[in-house]
């Protein structure tokens, strides 16, 4: 076994990206950025893409600093991306126009699906959470336009998986990331092809589906010339979801704990050995998704801190600069818990003028409205948390049992006021970090399959021993208790 092995991570999330090194020496993962880029939605003629390209050039920029750096060589690379979007290949092997962003307007009705196939049934077998972005929607809507990208198509690989093609030259779609598409079956964790052919999309596009864990190939030779490596490296498909990985990297996880991975996105659940789909977790909407070995991640999917970004965003264009720090303590001196929204509100999903969307919502729901960037800063923190008190009390219904601990990884553990927030709101102990989770899970499943590490177990373990935790203790507050009463009884 080698002393240290060294491999790199690269994990795309929706707003950015990172090409991270990790060194494994047996007991500990040590971190080092290689290269960090930003990424996001380009309008074109009024539809959203994807920038594939642009990340292609920054994934091969990321490995070529690191054999810039040193000459150890590599033992794996890894790609983790978003869900549900896709990539559509001709038969050549070529990249058929620029992938659609899953905020593009052309994706919001599902309602025809559920003409063709009853929604209770695309649940019972899928057990996904239904939204108008997932994989099964947007190609429906293409075929039903007589796309001519999906006519011509030979191939579909979803986001991670297209970017493993282009390192190697193999079509697999990862098993994790496939799952996101609501069109896996979750008991077989096979393509559910009845569905698939009910609504009238082709299956002879999809390719064979491989376990997390699976060396998908290795870097082909002009790749290796391009980026200045001499020796062959495998580049293995993790759970190529990101939040597969981040979950992976929970240190401490448990049946009697549930996680947030912390982000653009707050996705919030549990892992479980099986699929736990039935009327209740229908009427709930929760989604089974694949989790690592063998299991599932039974969650919720939250906006996050989408909202939050996206108004910074807007600030920006009015000619204000904030730091996230000062956004924070803005918000900590705002008045508490003064206007509660819903995050989840479709109104919310799109770009734009959120803050303006914030102030829409709490004049039609007769609340006071927020004006002041703070005001608005601490309206989505605190409604998030209120949010996650909801998901909470239903995940405990779901599983039948109390969940005592709530564990956050990735960026959103950075936001103290959040983690305080969701201790009070929830009355749960919050332990958060690692903030790197999703890198660290891609890490380790790499680490599994080239035989540096056991199992997940062993690199849950590792993850604690190499990176240090928080604790938010929950501070009794009854106004916690009636804002929550606000929220179920007004705006959910």
């Amino acid at each position: 076994m080698t002393q240290t092995a060294n491999y790199l991570a690269i994990d795309l999330g929706a707003s950015g990206g990172r090409v991270m090194l990790g060194r494994w020496d047996g007991a500990r993962f040590e971190l080092e950025e290689m290269h960090r880029f930003l990424n996001g939605p380009v309008e074109i003629m009024g539809r959203l893409h994807w920038n594939h390209l642009q990340l292609w050039t920054d994934i091969k920029t990321g490995i070529a600093n690191y054999t810039a750096r040193y000459e150890a060589p590599l033992h794996g690379i890894a790609v983790d991306t978003w869900g549900v979007d896709f990539g559509l290949l001709d038969s050549s092997g070529a990249l058929l126009g620029n992938p659609y962003h899953y905020r593009d307007s052309n994706t919001k009705d599902m309602d025809v699906a559920f003409e063709i196939v009853p929604r209770a049934e695309i649940y019972g077998t899928t057990g996904i959470q239904f939204m108008q972005f997932n994989t099964l929607f947007q190609l429906l809507k293409r075929r039903l336009a007589s796309d001519p990208q999906l006519l011509a198509s030979d191939t579909l690989l979803m986001t991670p998986d297209l970017f493993h093609y282009w390192l190697t030259g193999e079509k697999r779609v990862e098993y994790c990331i496939a799952s996101t598409s609501q069109m896996l079956d979750a008991r077989t964790r096979t393509w559910d092809i009845d569905l698939i052919k009910a609504l009238g999309i082709r299956t002879d596009i999809l390719p064979a589906i491989v376990n997390p864990g699976t060396v998908v190939g290795d870097l082909l030779p002009g790749v290796m010339a391009e980026v200045g490596l001499s020796q062959t490296v495998p580049v293995v498909a993790t759970g190529s979801h990101d939040t597969a990985n981040a979950v992976a990297a929970v240190p401490d996880l448990d049946e009697n704990s549930l996680y947030i991975s912390s982000g653009t996105w707050s996705l919030m659940g549990v892992e479980v050995p099986e699929p736990i789909i039935n009327e209740q977790s229908l009427a709930l909407d929760f989604t089974n998704e694949g989790g690592v070995e063998g299991t599932i991640r039974l969650l919720k999917n939250v906006a996050g801190l989408w909202l939050l970004q996206e108004s910074r965003r807007q600030w920006q264009r009015e000619g204000q600069e904030y730091g996230w720090d000062e956004l924070v303590a803005l918000a900590e001196q705002a008045a508490p818990l003064r206007s509660i929204i819903n995050p989840d509100e479709p109104e919310f999903a799109s770009p734009g003028d959120t803050p303006a969307m914030i102030r829409g919502y709490c004049q039609r729901t007769g609340q006071p409205v927020p004006e002041s960037v703070g005001a608005i800063s601490r309206c989505i923190l605190e409604s998030l948390a209120l949010r996650y008190r909801w998901v909470l009390q239903a995940l405990e219904t779901l599983v039948d049992h109390p969940l005592g601990t709530i564990r956050i990884v990735g960026g959103g553990t950075q936001n103290r006021l959040l983690n305080q927030f969701t201790a009070d709101a929830c009355n749960r102990k919050v332990v958060t970090g690692p903030i790197e989770a999703t890198a660290l899970g891609n890490l380790m499943m790499q680490a599994i399959a080239t035989g540096q590490l056991a199992d997940v177990a062993a690199g849950r373990q590792a993850v604690a021993a190499s990176f240090e935790r928080s604790i938010y203790e929950p501070k009794s507050n009854d106004a916690w208790d009636r804002a929550y009463g606000r929220f179920i009884s007004d705006l959910v």
